[in-house]
């Protein structure tokens, strides 16, 4: 690695540093982790959960699942484990020995260690949508394919908005580029955008390996000091029902031996790829979670692991996948309380099927936001950008969902439901007694400009009032302040060293010809 010792960092900002470079684009609230200390919904009585446990081990020990990875299928053999050509059915006992392997609480340390992220115990963090192929915004009026532009704009509000933790896939896939190196110039824009917490794509081989050696490089890190804690995460899904396919598998044992973090999330639709009864769906995603994560922690014991949910339903009348929903809320309460119960940090989704950021996008993403909060979600994905059942990217929907999510940042700060003297506040009210007004206390003197939340998007005008001022409705305002957050974006700091090296990387692995492609 090249020796950085004594190199100036790049003049440059983190979240917010646009209001120092002429004018205030919004007043947010402060980077911060929310603690959530609020008691978590637990739908499942102790004998529904006992049900469920027992509905997911009967059907890693009777029906099995299958894995197209054979390095996979060795190690389940070694293990122990019966293993009938890529089928593979599991002894209960060994999978919560391994499961017992896992932390319950963990950190990422990204390139900026004031980010480091603390997932599991009561901490929840939000990240940005990821992996969508479309992109649409108000000047566009339309659905398009992603491109580079397009996913810089949304790693840059990754980074400006303080309420959104770390970064996950690609915000829109920019299909712009090929296949084959698009993962190096996406990372590089991430690494070089954003020093936030950050993915990898575990899709073969040399994605994986790239991504973790432009982490170790933007980190300035050596290879022992990249191993010793998890810098980075990936994310997989399962093919529900039941199966897990090579390359994700491949990708997570990868991670795993190199000490990174991994989220198992089976994407379950019930009625589709799992039973129409949501018991059915979250005992399968148990199931398909567990039988994963029992891997990685027999390759690497102590790997950490988050257990995910992705159980929805569709629309029965049509096939489409719904989000959301009332069943979407209950699922993700019922992991929750099998994540608590397996002792493994959660992970959940803020998503929607709208087409566009309208009412449906806003209620529908509310729904599932705070079907998180009440589960006792670690880890939201999505939680900010994502519409068409994760079909479209969209910077409207980004803001609109950091409004939100600013709002259940606030929910949980401590000083809302203070109940001291000083809360109570006896000697105000005598002074007020029965008549007169609050305005002018003292008390509320003291506190009026933080005693409740100030939303930088949300419009609290009359009707007068709000016509007089043009009659702007919160897409089209979301569409400004995107607008303007770009045109007043700063990147944060990063060393000409570290720079220059990741660029090197980037240019020989692509002179290498990148990851091979199936085209």
């Amino acid at each position: 690695m090249a020796d950085t010792a004594g190199r100036k960092r790049r003049s440059g900002g983190r979240a917010g540093a646009s209001a120092r470079r002429g004018h205030e684009v919004i007043s947010q609230m402060p980077w911060q982790i929310p603690v959530n200390v609020d008691r978590p919904t637990e739908p499942l009585f102790e004998e529904g959960v006992q049900a469920i446990h027992e509905g997911a081990m009967r059907i890693l020990e009777e029906i099995g699942v299958v894995f197209l990875n054979p390095e996979a299928l060795d190690l389940f053999k070694k293990a122990g484990c019966r293993v009938e050509g890529d089928l593979v059915k599991f002894d209960r006992h060994w999978i919560m020995e391994m499961i017992a392997k896992a932390p319950a609480t963990f950190s990422i340390t990204p390139r900026n260690p004031d980010r480091v992220l603390p997932v599991g115990g009561d901490h929840m963090l939000f990240g940005n949508v990821s992996s969508p192929p479309n992109y649409w915004d108000m000047e566009l009026g339309r659905k398009v394919p992603g491109n580079r532009e397009m996913c810089a704009n949304l790693l840059k509000l990754t980074q400006y908005f303080n309420c959104i933790h770390f970064a996950g896939g690609y915000p829109v896939e920019p299909v712009d580029i090929h296949a084959s190196v698009r993962h190096l110039d996406v990372v590089y824009d991430k690494l070089t955008l954003t020093d936030k917490a950050m993915h990898a794509y575990s899709l073969g081989k040399e994605r994986v390996e790239d991504v973790m050696e432009m982490v170790r490089i933007a980190g300035g890190m050596t290879e022992e000091e990249f191993q010793s804690k998890p810098h980075m995460y990936t994310n997989i899904n399962s093919t529900s029902p039941l199966k897990h396919d090579f390359p994700m598998i491949d990708g997570c044992l990868r991670m795993a031996r190199r000490g990174q973090a991994i989220v198992v999330s089976p994407f379950t639709l019930a009625g589709a790829m799992a039973p129409v009864t949501m018991a059915g769906a979250v005992a399968q995603s148990i199931a398909e979670s567990l039988c994963a994560i029992a891997l990685f922690q027999y390759v690497a014991p102590g790997t950490p692991c988050v257990i995910g949910t992705f159980t929805s339903n569709v629309d029965m009348k049509t096939g489409a996948p719904a989000f959301g929903t009332p069943e979407y809320m209950r699922s993700t309460q019922m992991t929750g309380q099998m994540a608590r119960f397996y002792g493994l940090p959660m992970r959940s989704s803020g998503v929607c099927a709208a087409n566009v950021p309208d009412g449906q996008a806003m209620w529908e993403t509310s729904n599932s936001l705070w079907a998180s909060v009440q589960s006792g979600t670690h880890m939201v994905y999505h939680a900010a950008g994502w519409l068409e059942g994760g079909l479209i990217a969209s910077p409207e929907k980004f803001i609109m969902d950091c409004e939100v999510l600013q709002q259940i940042q606030r929910y949980m700060q401590p000083e809302i439901w203070a109940s001291g003297p000083d809360e109570i506040a006896l000697d105000t009210i005598a002074e007020v007694g029965n008549e007169g007004h609050f305005f002018g206390t003292q008390h509320t003197q003291d506190r009026y400009t933080t005693a409740f939340y100030q939303p930088f998007l949300s419009d609290w005008k009359n009707y007068e009032g709000w016509e007089a001022a043009g009659a702007v409705w919160t897409p089209e305002r979301a569409h400004h302040l995107f607008k303007d957050i770009i045109a007043n974006f700063e990147a944060p700091p990063m060393e000409d060293a570290i720079r220059d090296e990741l660029a090197d990387f980037v240019a020989r692995r692509k002179s290498e010809g990148g990851a091979p492609t199936d085209f």
